[in-house]
């Protein structure tokens, strides 16, 4: 191609790739409140029960996932996803994650963000919004390629 110059410099890459991020355990009481929460027999109440894990533990990423899995309707399931997926980017960033690199679903802790960002992506679709969900399809695609 004419005017396009290729360069000769080598390009490095490390042996183990981009590097990772794994988010520190969940408080132990933290998991077993959306545990119990989740576990609600009825619809109604569960709902509730995870609303309020939701409000005790506004950080957790896997409790606004649940959440967000409750919601009948589309416009509050992306709420859910989408306060769990910042609230796991804040996690993430204090965490080492500087914007690029592996957040593996292998890593039970980094399931909730990642569920987030799943579900964020599902809702944008529903609601019509194609470019949010294709930016959601295409982060995850580069956070965890086994996804």
């Amino acid at each position: 191609m004419r005017g396009s110059a290729v360069s000769d410099t080598p390009v490095s890459f490390t042996p183990s790739g981009p590097p990772e991020t794994v988010l520190p355990d969940e408080p132990a009481d933290a998991l077993a409140a959306l545990d119990e929460a989740v576990a609600e027999p009825d619809p109604a109440r569960r709902f509730e029960a995870v609303a309020a894990v939701c409000e005790r533990f506004p950080t957790m990423s896997a409790a606004w996932a649940a959440l967000g899995e409750l919601c009948e309707r589309p416009a509050l399931a992306y709420a859910c996803y989408r306060t769990g997926y910042h609230r796991g980017l804040d996690r993430l960033r204090a965490h080492g994650w500087r914007g690029s690199g592996y957040v593996r679903w292998r890593h039970p802790s980094n399931r909730g963000f990642l569920a987030c960002l799943q579900g964020l992506g599902r809702t944008a679709a529903r609601i019509g919004e194609l470019d949010e969900a294709e930016r959601c399809r295409s982060f995850i695609g580069q956070l965890d390629p086994e996804l």
